[in-house]
């Protein structure tokens, strides 16, 4: 029978016919036996299905891209140590030496150090479009274009990029489509939708919800997840079978936990509009938002996380995030508690002041991914926090 996301979230499971439990067990083993040669020669020989090696794939692993791939409605899938090991595995596995990558600007800190910095010594180069000019992506695309990269909402300026133009486009020229998803989680959007050909995630962030592991996944079209697949195996970035266990778990509450996410940012936005402290705030489901239609056309809900501009520059942001009595400072983000990020001096900061500048990464830029507390008590945190600034 057909049954929606959030049950399949919770009631997948790897085979539990061993033993009957209800839970799935940590399958925390580095290899797998085999009941004679021959079967191991057959799995091998990729004849017969059955774990190897729990670099190549393990039970708690396979629940959880199961899940995963169930949520993003993807065929395939591949778990990795951390996002950025998604994030790279998805470009180097389908791109060679003079190939050419059509990105967008606002990209997160370490993605652009893979861009500027790592793929380059392989001959693979970028560009760089801006959301704001949509008629210039086309002119970007050269005949050495094989990928089309983005984050849809970016980190972190909440940048929208309309999934259905740009379907369009890479459906044009044939390129593949690679959308980080981490901001809106499946809950919120499935790029697949809209002719994404991979889709991948932080699963440190939401997936998680808890600060407690990392991980990283990536799931999309069987062939291309085949590809990706052959090189993780052989290059080493697998997720441990330890974490695959907690973010599957996590996964069972991913839905509620992503709504009242939701819900406290939207009202976190609306209670700081118009502070006299703030320059500008930003929230995809606020009417003030410049992409407010295309954020309610491709976003079920406006996402956990709001940005705000303290007047007064990097000086007065630094006064904020130290004025702050109940919400974290750190890096992290999508977690149960509150967390504040200065991206210009933290997670953006090896990009140049220009590079900053042309993300909307100004000095006083502020992230906050807004957690699951009683959201009164962040909002009088916050609140007394600028005061002081």
């Amino acid at each position: 029978m057909s049954i929606h996301n959030e049950t399949s979230a919770i009631r997948l499971q790897a085979d539990r016919s061993h033993h009957r439990e209800h839970s799935v067990p940590l399958y925390l083993t580095s290899s797998f036996v085999f009941e004679s040669a021959e079967q191991a020669r057959a799995v091998f020989a990729e004849e017969e299905e059955g774990n190897v090696y729990s670099r190549y794939s393990n039970p708690n692993v396979d629940e959880l891209l199961a899940k995963m791939c169930h949520l993003e409605k993807a065929e395939d899938g591949f778990a990795f140590a951390s996002g950025m090991g998604a994030v790279f595995a998805s470009l180097a596995a389908l791109l060679q030496a003079g190939d050419h990558v059509l990105a967008c600007r606002a990209v997160f800190g370490s993605t652009h150090q893979l861009l500027s910095k790592v793929l380059p010594k392989w001959g693979i180069s970028h560009s760089y479009a801006d959301v704001a000019d949509p008629e210039g992506w086309e002119k970007l695309i050269t005949p050495a274009t094989k990928v089309i990269l983005i984050e849809t909402p970016s980190n972190p300026g909440l940048e929208l990029i309309d999934l259905e133009w740009l379907g369009e486009l890479k459906r044009k020229h044939n390129l593949v489509l690679i959308v980080d998803n981490c901001f809106a989680t499946p809950i919120l959007q499935n790029p697949t939708d809209y002719g994404a050909d991979i889709v991948v995630h932080s699963a440190t962030k939401y997936i998680d919800g808890q600060g407690r592991v990392l991980g990283g996944i990536a799931v999309g079209r069987k062939e291309l997840i085949s590809e990706i697949r052959f090189f993780a195996r052989h290059t080493g970035p697998a997720m441990s079978a330890f974490n695959a266990w907690v973010l599957s778990k996590s996964l069972e509450t991913l839905q509620l936990r992503v709504e009242k996410h939701c819900e406290n940012a939207l009202k976190l936005a609306e209670e700081l509009e118009g502070n006299p402290a703030l320059e500008q705030v930003r929230y995809p489901f606020l009417r003030s938002f410049p992409q407010f239609e295309l954020a309610k056309k491709q976003m079920r809900r406006g996402g956990g996380i709001v940005t705000v501009a303290v007047k007064g520059g990097y000086e007065a942001a630094k006064q904020f995030l130290d004025s702050l009595r109940l919400v974290s400072i750190s890096a992290n983000l999508g977690d149960t508690r509150t967390i504040v990020t200065h991206p210009a001096s933290t997670t953006h900061s090896k990009l140049t002041e220009a590079e900053r500048q042309a993300t909307g990464i100004t000095p006083g830029l502020v992230r906050i991914s807004v957690g699951l507390e009683n959201v009164d008590d962040v909002i009088a945190d916050i609140q007394q926090a600028l005061a002081k600034v």
